[in-house]
């Protein structure tokens, strides 16, 4: 896409006496595109869809869904290359949480209205999979390989809404990479053996990066949390778990 200033250039060369062809030639601009310039110089209205790519950038919005969004492809999302610039967002769901296969390709739609949502079934998941050629702009973690073999540090302009929305990245990862369990053990109380439940949640992730995000937002909300092993992190104290409850809700 050429810019506003390359536009008004080759219409110069051509209100200077240069032919078509030869202001093409000059400025390595296709003949159509300087054609169409004479009718409409401004680019059109689609071109501008893309918040990142506006001039100034404004970080994509409703910012609450994009948050939510981040959470899911940073636990099982991924961005693929297709032709002609377009990149495919996919993130993988389980085909037990139907729910949650529908909350995705509505985070979709609403962070990317002009492109649409669907859903890909594949053996054992489903894959909520929307096109466009700004996936990159919207999530700059995207790269070669997988995540969690290189480095995912949010941007700033990432970290303002996370910081806005902080339960709407949680819900996110917890939605993608999490789970809620109910745990329970056994104590002797009066002579007779009760059984004891208690629930909790679990994040699980191979990338530090993604569990340190994981883990600074909870740290900012007031939430404990302690590493259960290596990739695990878990939220186990009974009014921790309440919160979380309140603000994530099951899968489903």
């Amino acid at each position: 896409m050429y810019d506003l200033a390359a536009r008004k250039r080759a219409l110069l060369l051509l209100g200077q006496g240069l032919s078509l062809n030869a202001t093409s030639k000059a400025t390595g601009i296709s003949r159509a595109a300087i054609r169409s310039w004479t009718e409409r110089l401004e680019p059109s209205p689609r071109a501008h869809d893309c918040p990142r790519c506006q001039d100034p950038p404004r970080p994509p919005g409703p910012p609450g869904d994009y948050a939510y969004l981040l959470g899911l492809y940073l636990g099982d999302g991924c961005i693929s290359q297709h032709l002609r610039g377009v990149h495919a967002l996919r993130i993988a769901c389980a085909d037990t949480w139907p729910g949650l296969m529908d909350e995705c390709v509505r985070a979709m739609t609403a962070v990317r209205p002009r492109n649409r949502a669907c859903l890909v079934r594949n053996k054992g998941c489903t894959m909520a999979v929307s096109y466009s050629k700004h996936w990159p702009c919207l999530f700059p973690q995207h790269g070669p390989g997988v995540k969690h073999g290189r480095r995912i540090v949010l941007v700033p302009w990432q970290r303002e809404i996370v910081e806005e929305h902080p339960w709407a990245l949680v819900r996110g990862l917890i939605h993608s990479d999490g789970c809620r369990v109910v745990n329970w053990t056994t104590r002797v109380v009066g002579g007779e053996r009760k059984r004891y439940e208690y629930p909790r949640y679990f994040f699980t992730n191979a990338s530090d990066d993604i569990r340190a995000i994981y883990t600074d937002t909870l740290d900012r909300l007031g939430i404990p949390w302690k590493r259960a092993n290596a990739r695990n992190v878990s939220v186990a104290r009974r009014e921790a778990v309440a919160v979380m409850d309140e603000h994530i809700g099951p899968k489903h």
